[in-house]
């Protein structure tokens, strides 16, 4: 519907959900926040959502915080410090949110991606993004240096560079932003909305049990040293080896026909 902050369909296992404040460039203001978390927790616990996408309504992906909605903030007594650290907490916890989902999160990315919204496209999973797109995290620009949006984009991109975008708040466009590895791919405007779900499709096609126990492996191995990394992903492994559809599965290759996952 036209007025719901946020949208959702569900189609073949893929939810494609579309943040729908166009005049505002679905900038996270307090009811997108929220509107966000509570859609995501709901759909992370939906067996038959295998992926998820995000995606933005109008020109534009997601231009950040709501400013205008952080400068009201100030009026509190205190000068707005309880208002902004509980707004920073609550996006932190987003953030958060998003790499702990069983599923894994794809940002379908287009016209602007800016401070928060660089912070959410490098917080999802994977990133296809249309030619054309400008990512920044540009909050230099105005007074305010993206403290929260660079602990998301120091873990996708060299540190050099992202400091680099930190301190200028320049932008760099699609091209750009996959050759630092913030997107996967950028691709046409036109085939966008295709080619992302394309993506999904192919991820949602594999044994669902499989992928949700990669991506917390994925995650949890990051945070390791090399030792423990192999240590926890070898009984990762030796779990994911035991359920009955990775049976079938490589039972289903060597005879060379098709799984029959339940």
């Amino acid at each position: 519907m036209e007025d719901e902050i946020l949208t959702c369909d569900v189609t073949d296992g893929v939810a494609r959900l579309v943040m729908n404040r166009p005049a505002k460039l679905n900038a996270l203001s307090d009811a997108m926040l929220a509107a966000l978390t509570d859609k995501l927790t709901a759909l992370g616990d939906v067996p038959d959502v295998r992926v998820i996408i995000l995606a933005g309504a109008g020109k534009a992906f997601c231009a950040g915080h709501d400013l205008k909605e952080m400068q009201a903030g100030r009026a509190a007594p205190d000068g707005g410090a309880a208002y902004f650290n509980d707004l920073f907490a609550r996006c932190g916890a987003l953030m958060q949110l998003i790499p702990s989902l069983p599923q894994p999160v794809i940002a379908e990315v287009h016209g602007i991606a800016t401070a928060a919204g660089c912070q959410l496209v490098a917080t999802c999973d994977l990133a296809v993004a249309a030619e054309g797109t400008r990512f920044g995290v540009n909050g230099v620009n105005i007074g305010l240096f993206c403290s929260t949006p660079m602990v998301a984009l120091t873990r996708n991109i060299g540190r050099k560079a992202a400091f680099e975008l930190l301190t200028t708040g320049q932008f760099v466009d699609a091209a750009r932003a996959v050759e630092l590895g913030l997107i996967n791919r950028a691709v046409p405007q036109d085939a966008l909305e295709a080619e992302t779900r394309q993506m999904a499709q192919t991820i949602a096609a594999k044994l669902s049990a499989a992928v949700k126990i990669g991506k917390r492996a994925f995650y949890d191995q990051a945070q390791m040293n090399l030792a423990e990394a192999y240590a926890h992903t070898g009984r990762v492994m030796a779990d994911n080896m035991l359920l009955r559809d990775t049976d079938e599965g490589i039972n289903a290759f060597l005879e060379k026909r098709a799984p029959d996952w339940a």
